[in-house]
C-alpha cells in the first residue's frame, strides 16, 4: 500500500454524524419519505413505504438535515447496510445513521464503498452487541478504522466503482420499465378487455397490429367470473399449467459450497436472488436431479412471504428447488409460453388470493393445491400466443440484464477489495479498460 495512505478513526473523518435513535416519528400514508433500515439494501435505497407529514418535518429533523451525497448506514436489524442520498427530500428513521465526510479528508462516494468493504464490515460486526439482533452504539461506530488514500485517489476509485453501480442501476430501471410494460399490456388485454370493448364500440383497438386485433372477439358472454370475451373461458390456474414442490433436503445435506439450492429466502418478487442460496454436494444433487432448475423457471414462495413470484435467472451453476418453494410447470420449456402466466401471478389479486388461503400463526404457509385454485379468464390460444410472442423479448431482456448486473456486481466487489488493499491502482484499472464503459 502506498505510503501516503492513512488510517484514521471514523470520527476524525466526519463533518457530521446524524443519529435519530431514541426517537420515533408519527407516520403517515403520504408526505416526506421515511428512510427506514428495512429499505436500505445492497448499496441502494428501495422504494419508501412509510412517510411523515410535511408539517412535522422541520421538528423531526432538528438533530440535523441530510444533504445530497450523505451516506446512510443501518445500525441494527441489519447492521452495516449503506446507501447514498440523492437530492430528494427525505426523513431519517430510527436505526439509520447519516455520515458526512470532511470535504478535505473523505469523499462521500468513496465512503459508501469503503463501508461495504469486508474489513470495515467485519469491524462493524466485531464492535456490535446483541445476540438475536446485532447493533452498534455510536461510541463504537466512531472508533471504526478507515484506511484512506489521498483525496484525489478516493475520488478516482469512487468514479471507477460508481460507473459499475450506475450500469447496475440502469439495468434495474430498464427491467422495471420492461416489466411495467408487459403488465400494462396484460391489464389491457386480459383484465380490462380493451380490444374487445373497442370492437364492440365499432372502434379499431388502439396500438394493436390489425392482424392481432382480428384475433379478439367483438362481444362478451356470461361466465362464473362475470362478462368475459366471447369464446374465452372462466377456469383456474391449475387447469392450465402444472405445479411441482421442491425436494426435501436433510439438515446434514447443507454445506458451504457446491450446487446451489433455492430456499424460501431466495424467492424475491421478479427475479430469484441466487446470492441468497444454500449448497449441497454433487452426490446429493444427483439424488435430486429432477428438481434442477432452468433459466426462466417461475417459482413461488409457499412459506413466510407467501405468493412472491420470481423467475430463475441465468446461472453457470443451475440451482435445485427446495421444499416450500413451488415451481409452475409451463406448457413449453424456456420463456416461449411464460409471459401470460408470469403477468397473471404478478397481479396484486393473485398475491391477495394466495395470502387469503394461507394458514399458520407464527409463519404463513400455503399449499400448492390452494395456489392452483386461483380463478382466471383464459383467452383463446391464438391471443395467448400473440401476447407471449410480444412479451417474450421483454422477459428475456430482463433475465439478461439481471445476469449482466450480477457479473458487474462481482467485478465491482473484486475491484473494491483490490483497490482498497492497494493491490490494484486506478491506473491499472484504466489500463485494462473498464467493462462498465466498454
Amino acid at each position: 500500500m502506498a505510503d501516503e495512505w492513512s488510517t484514521l478513526p471514523l470520527e476524525d473523518c466526519m463533518a457530521a454524524i446524524i443519529d435519530y435513535r431514541g426517537k420515533s416519528p408519527e407516520k403517515t400514508t403520504f408526505g416526506v419519505p421515511l428512510i427506514t433500515a428495512k429499505i436500505v439494501k445492497g448499496g441502494r435505497i428501495e422504494k419508501p413505504e412509510e412517510f411523515i407529514a410535511e408539517a412535522d418535518y422541520e421538528d423531526w429533523m432538528r438533530r440535523g438535515m441530510p444533504n445530497p451525497g450523505d451516506i446512510v448506514m443501518t445500525t441494527e436489524a441489519p447492521l452495516g447496510e449503506v446507501a447514498q442520498l440523492d437530492g430528494r427530500k427525505v426523513a431519517l428513521a430510527q436505526r439509520v445513521i447519516t455520515l458526512r465526510g470532511k470535504p478535505d479528508v473523505l469523499d462521500n462516494t468513496f465512503l459508501k464503498f469503503l463501508l461495504q468493504s469486508n474489513p470495515v464490515q467485519e469491524e462493524l460486526r466485531s464492535r456490535g452487541t446483541g445476540t438475536t439482533v446485532v447493533g452498534i452504539r455510536q461510541s463504537e461506530l466512531r472508533k471504526v478504522s478507515l484506511t484512506l488514500p489521498p483525496l484525489a485517489e478516493q475520488k478516482a476509485i469512487a468514479a471507477v466503482l460508481g460507473a459499475l453501480d450506475d450500469k447496475i442501476e440502469l439495468n434495474r430501471r430498464m427491467n422495471a420499465m420492461l416489466e411495467a410494460t408487459a403488465r400494462a399490456l396484460f391489464q389491457s388485454w386480459f383484465v380490462d378487455f380493451d380490444p374487445v370493448r373497442a370492437k364492440l364500440d365499432g372502434r379499431q383497438p388502439f396500438g394493436i397490429d390489425p392482424g392481432i386485433a382480428a384475433l379478439f372477439p367483438g362481444t362478451f358472454q356470461d361466465s362464473d367470473l362475470g362478462h368475459v370475451p366471447m369464446g374465452w373461458k372462466a377456469t383456474t390456474l391449475g387447469a392450465c399449467i402444472g405445479f411441482r414442490s421442491g425436494f426435501s433436503f436433510k439438515s446434514q445435506d447443507w454445506q458451504e459450497s457446491g450446487v446451489p439450492v433455492v430456499k424460501i429466502g431466495s424467492v424475491k418478487p421478479g427475479i430469484i436472488d441466487l446470492s441468497q442460496v444454500s449448497y449441497v454436494s454433487e452426490e446429493i444433487a444427483q439424488q435430486a436431479a429432477r428438481y434442477r432448475l432452468s433459466t426462466g423457471d417461475m417459482l413461488i414462495g409457499m412459506t413466510g412471504y407467501v405468493g412472491e413470484v420470481g423467475l430463475v435467472p441465468p446461472s453457470n451453476n443451475p440451482p435445485l428447488l427446495n421444499q416450500r418453494v413451488g415451481k409452475f410447470v409451463m406448457p413449453k420449456a424456456g420463456t416461449e409460453s411464460l409471459a401470460f402466466w408470469y403477468c397473471t401471478t404478478r397481479q396484486p389479486e393473485f398475491r391477495a388470493f394466495v395470502e387469503a388461503r394461507s394458514h399458520g400463526t407464527a409463519q404463513a404457509n400455503v399449499s400448492g393445491e390452494a395456489i392452483m385454485e386461483f380463478p382466471l379468464v383464459a383467452p383463446v390460444p391464438e391471443v395467448l400466443d400473440a401476447f407471449n410472442r410480444k412479451c417474450q423479448p421483454m422477459l428475456e431482456r430482463i433475465l439478461s440484464n439481471h445476469a449482466e448486473s450480477r457479473t458487474l456486481a462481482t467485478l465491482r466487489d473484486t475491484l473494491l477489495a483490490k483497490l482498497l488493499s492497494g493491490e490494484l491502482s486506478v491506473a491499472d484499472v484504466a489500463l485494462a479498460g473498464s467493462p462498465a464503459t466498454d
